[in-house]
């Protein structure tokens, strides 16, 4: 034992033991089958110092001391924490707020059992609807403090409920969020970026919500800017995620295309997925098909010189959704264009090694969807193959890497 606790029943057991019982859904004492009273257990301060001594009296056979366990946060705490937080909401007591905020974040941050116990009493609720209440005021620059504050505690509690998001897709509270992408420091516009992705991610209203955000200045520009000078790999993640669904989901996605591709999104999301990790890899080929929906985003793809190599090197490389992507995109390149643009771009896939990967693909197996797209690229590929004879890729140089399951 190293933080003893007793039940209702009187027996005393190991914190960490017990407490996978109860979760695990036994409301039972697993010594005496008695149904619990309550599910706090009590912590044992006298076998707890009995055990700290024998620690002490054996240390000669290096026994090390159990340092004294921080009492965890009870349900009865939290909840009391939580309903001075919707006082001070009301009162508009924003330094009272913010306190306790800070208090409620750092028993959180303690252990994970806190955390659970947190979330569980409806702290993502509480803090949202908080963030709601300050972030009415008619100056971007009031409240800023414990909006800070709130936002920051409120990333711990995340995935948020549907009443929790509801608040914090409130027009104000949003107006807010994106004034945070855009301003501060690398923290809060990490959190901001954060909160934003729980509105437009898992949400059944995700149209207006990505109208609500394409629609307010300067929103893409922070999002950009995101990806462009990274904080951390899961605020590039979120930004990329809430830029896919603006593309593909918003009333406005054709101006938002072309606001992206006159900031250089294309060669910005080329570099990003050169090296990157799996996750954003998949995320920027994402996006980058959703651009090339677009006429405008086909043709500054088609001149940019890294397109066609960092697509044909990611099929079969990183995932199936990144191959998905990578072959959509490929597929939309060459289907769309002028006779001339067309020509051009069957060319340069075919020199950067294309036909070879399309077809192993093929072998190996995708979706149908996916199959389908590589059949077609594959027959125009291949009206330009023997006649330009320019097939000087070797393709087990570009499978060497690959781990083949035939």
């Amino acid at each position: 034992m190293k933080d003893p606790v007793t039940l209702s029943t009187g027996v005393t057991y190991d914190r960490d033991s017990i407490e996978k019982w109860i979760e695990a859904g036994n409301f039972t004492c697993p010594l005496t089958n008695q149904v619990l009273r309550t599910l706090e257990p009590i912590p044992n301060h006298v076998i707890r110092k009995n055990i700290q001594d024998w620690c002490v009296e054996n240390r000669s056979h290096g026994i090390e001391r159990i340092p004294t366990p921080r009492v965890p946060a009870t349900s009865m705490e939290v909840s009391d924490i939580l309903s001075k937080i919707d006082v001070a909401c009301k009162k508009q007591d924003g330094k009272g707020c913010r306190d306790l905020v800070v208090k409620i974040k750092s028993l959180a941050k303690e252990s994970e059992r806190n955390k659970r116990c947190i979330v569980s009493n409806g702290a993502g609720g509480v803090l949202s609807q908080a963030f709601q209440a300050f972030s009415m005021a008619s100056s971007f620059d009031e409240n800023d403090d414990v909006l800070e504050e709130i936002l920051s505690a409120l990333t711990l509690m995340f995935p948020l409920d549907v009443e929790a998001k509801g608040f914090l897709g409130s027009a104000s509270a949003m107006q807010r969020l994106i004034w945070f992408l855009s301003s501060g420091d690398l923290s809060r516009r990490r959190n901001a970026v954060l909160g934003v992705k729980q509105l437009v991610s898992s949400s059944s209203d995700i149209p207006r919500k990505v109208n609500e955000l394409s629609e307010t200045e300067g929103a893409i520009e922070a999002l950009f800017k995101l990806i462009k000078d990274p904080i951390c790999p899961s605020s590039t993640k979120a930004a990329l995620l809430i830029i896919y669904h603006t593309i593909t989901s918003s009333s406005t996605k054709e101006k938002q295309v072309r606001k992206l591709v006159n900031l250089g999104i294309i060669s910005l999301l080329l570099e990003t997925s050169v090296d990157a990790e799996r996750s954003i890899c998949e995320k920027a080929l994402g996006v980058l098909d959703g651009i090339c929906e677009s006429e405008e985003g086909r043709q500054k793809t088609c001149d940019n010189a890294l397109s066609m190599p960092v697509l044909v090197k990611k099929i079969l490389r990183v995932s199936d959704l990144a191959t998905e992507f990578s072959v959509s995109v490929l597929w939309k390149l060459c289907k769309n264009g002028d006779m001339e643009d067309h020509r051009s771009v069957v060319l340069e896939a075919l020199q950067v090694g294309a036909f070879q990967k399309l077809l192993l693909l093929l072998q190996v197996g995708c979706g149908e969807k996916t199959k389908e797209k590589v059949s077609e690229v594959l027959k125009m590929l291949n009206l330009h193959r023997n006649s330009n004879k320019i097939e000087c890729v070797d393709p087990m140089d570009n499978f060497k890497d690959l781990k083949r399951p035939f």
